[in-house]
C-alpha cells in the first residue's frame, strides 16, 4: 500500500505525463484527409516501435458520435470528425481530452445504403470545409461550427456517383477545390465566400470517389485525381488540364486517392482493376509506364517509402517497387483495410471487426509489432490517423484516442 505521500507524488506524475501529452499534441497539425501532403504519412516521431499485450494506452473514446466511415482531422488542438445523427450529417470538434467543443448540421444524411457520413473535413486557418454525401459543400467556422457559406454540386451540373460524394476538399492558395463532376468536373471556390475561380474545360466525367492531390512537379503546381473516366491532371493555379488517363474508366468505384512521388503517380483500384504508375515528363505531360494486379486496392490506400509502395492490396498488404512495379512482397497482416506511416511505420486498420496493428515497413517483408481491437459494427473505411503521438481511429459510432508516444 502507498502512503499518503506516495499517492500524492503519483497522482502528479501521471498528471504530469498527461498534461506533457497534451502540450505536446497541441501544436501537431492534420488538417485533412491524410494528412497535411494527402500521403498517409505523419511527421511524428519518438513513437513506440512495439505495442505492449492488448494495444497501446486508450486515453479517451468518444461513443455515439454517429454513424460514419470518415476519418478525424486535427489542428490547433481540435479533432474534427463527422457522423450521421439520424436524417443530418453532423460535424463535430472536440478538444484533445476527447470532451465536445460544438457541432454543427452540415446537410442531410446519405440514406441509401450502406449509410452514413462519408467525407472527411480540411481545415484551413479558420474554417472547416465539408462535402456532404448528398452534394451540399459548406464553409464552417473551425471556432463555433457557425456556417460561413454554402454551395450545392448541383449548381455546377454535378450529380453524386451511386455511393455519394465522398471525397475531402483541397485548400490550395486563396481557393478551395472540390469534385462536382459532370462537364465542370473539378472547381476551385474562393475560401472567403464560395464564388467560383475556375472550372475544367473539356473533360466531362462522374467525380466517384477518390480526392484531389496537390504536388509540384516541373515547377508547376499540379491536382492529380481519379474520375469515372480514370486519372485526370491539372494546373492547380488555371484548372487547365494537363493529362489524363482512362485506366479504371467505367469501374464499379474508383475509391483511392492517387500518391505521388519522385516525378512518378500511382493509382491502384478494386474490383479486380490493379493499378498504374504514370512518369510525369516536362511540359505538364505524363506517359504510362506500368500497370499491375499487385496492388488492388478497393478504398484503403497506399504510402511511398524510400521508393516503395505500400499499400492494400484486397487481402492484406503489397509492397512494390515505384519505378518499376516489381513486388518485393504480399502479407496477410490484417486483411483488407487501410493504413498510414509514422516513424517508420506502419499502421494498418483492417475493414472488419476493428482490429488494428503496428507493422514494420520494408521492402524486405512485414512484421506485426501489436495489435489493439476497437468497437464497431459494419465495415470500417475510416483510415487510421498519427499525430501528436496519438493514433485515432475511428469505427462506426465510435472513436478512440490511443497513447502511442514512446516513454522518454
Amino acid at each position: 500500500m502507498l502512503n499518503r505521500c506516495g499517492q500524492l507524488l503519483l497522482v502528479v506524475c501521471i498528471t504530469l505525463q498527461w498534461v506533457s501529452i497534451s502540450i505536446a499534441s497541441e501544436g501537431a497539425e492534420w488538417p485533412g484527409f491524410r494528412g497535411p501532403s494527402r500521403d498517409g504519412r505523419s511527421s511524428d516521431t519518438g513513437l513506440l516501435k512495439e505495442w505492449p499485450a492488448g494495444g497501446p494506452k486508450l486515453l479517451w473514446k468518444a461513443a455515439d458520435i454517429g454513424k460514419g466511415f470518415s476519418s478525424v482531422v486535427v489542428s490547433r488542438g481540435t479533432v474534427f470528425f463527422t457522423g450521421d445523427v439520424s436524417d443530418t450529417l453532423t460535424l463535430f470538434a472536440f478538444d484533445l481530452e476527447g470532451k465536445p467543443r460544438w457541432q454543427a448540421p452540415a446537410g442531410l444524411s446519405w440514406t441509401s445504403d450502406p449509410g452514413g457520413a462519408r467525407s472527411t473535413p480540411t481545415v484551413d486557418g479558420d474554417n472547416v470545409y465539408l462535402l456532404s454525401g448528398t452534394g451540399v459543400f459548406g464553409c464552417y467556422d473551425a471556432g463555433s461550427g457557425a456556417r460561413r457559406w454554402s454551395r450545392e454540386m448541383k449548381e455546377f451540373g454535378g450529380k453524386p456517383g451511386g455511393w455519394g460524394y465522398a471525397e475531402s476538399p483541397l485548400a490550395f492558395g486563396d481557393s478551395v477545390i472540390v469534385k462536382p463532376g459532370g462537364d465542370k468536373c473539378i472547381v476551385a471556390l474562393d475560401k472567403t465566400n464560395g464564388r467560383e475561380v475556375w472550372a475544367t474545360q473539356g473533360y466531362s466525367a462522374g467525380p466517384e470517389y477518390s480526392s484531389c492531390l496537390l504536388f509540384t512537379h516541373d515547377n508547376t503546381p499540379m491536382i492529380v485525381t481519379g474520375t469515372k473516366a480514370g486519372l485526370v491532371c491539372l494546373n492547380a493555379r488555371t484548372g487547365e488540364v494537363l493529362w489524363s488517363n482512362d485506366f479504371c474508366a467505367d469501374n464499379t468505384a474508383n475509391c483511392p486517392t492517387p500518391a505521388y512521388s519522385d516525378g512518378y503517380v500511382f493509382w491502384a483500384n478494386g474490383y479486380d482493376k490493379g493499378g498504374i504508375c504514370m512518369k510525369l515528363e516536362p511540359g505538364g505531360k505524363a506517359s504510362p509506364v506500368w500497370t499491375t494486379k499487385d496492388m488492388v486496392c478497393h478504398h484503403g490506400g497506399y504510402i511511398i517509402d524510400w521508393g516503395h509502395i505500400y499499400g492494400d492490396n484486397g487481402g492484406g498488404v503489397s509492397c512494390l517497387e515505384l519505378k518499376t512495379g516489381t513486388l518485393k512482397w504480399k502479407a496477410p497482416a490484417m486483411g483488407k483495410g487501410s493504413l498510414c506511416w509514422a516513424d517508420d511505420m506502419l499502421y494498418l486498420f483492417s475493414e472488419n471487426g476493428g482490429q488494428a496493428a503496428l507493422a514494420t515497413c520494408s521492402p524486405n517483408g512485414l512484421e506485426i509489432k501489436g495489435k489493439v481491437k476497437v468497437e464497431g459494427q459494419g465495415p470500417s473505411w475510416a483510415h487510421p490517423v498519427v499525430v501528436g503521438g496519438r493514433l485515432y481511429l475511428r469505427y462506426d459510432t465510435n472513436l478512440y484516442c490511443f497513447n502511442v508516444k514512446a516513454e522518454s
